[in-house]
C-alpha cells in the first residue's frame, strides 16, 4: 500500500520538476516527467492490486 505514496510524492512538489531541461524527444522535462509518472503509477497500482488480491 505504501507504494501508492510514490506518485503523490513524485508530483507533489512541482518546484523539483518545473524546468525545461533535460528534454526527451523534444518534450521539456516538465511534460515527460509527469507522463512518466502516469505510466509508473499504473504499474504500481497493478502491483498493489495483485498483492492485495492474494
Amino acid at each position: 500500500m505504501l507504494l501508492l505514496l510514490l506518485p503523490y510524492l513524485g508530483l507533489c512538489f512541482p518546484i523539483v520538476y518545473a524546468r525545461s531541461t533535460p528534454a526527451l524527444w523534444g518534450f521539456p522535462f516538465f511534460y515527460w516527467y509527469q507522463f512518466a509518472w502516469v505510466i509508473l503509477a499504473s504499474v504500481l497500482l497493478a502491483i498493489v492490486y495483485r498483492k492485495l488480491k492474494t
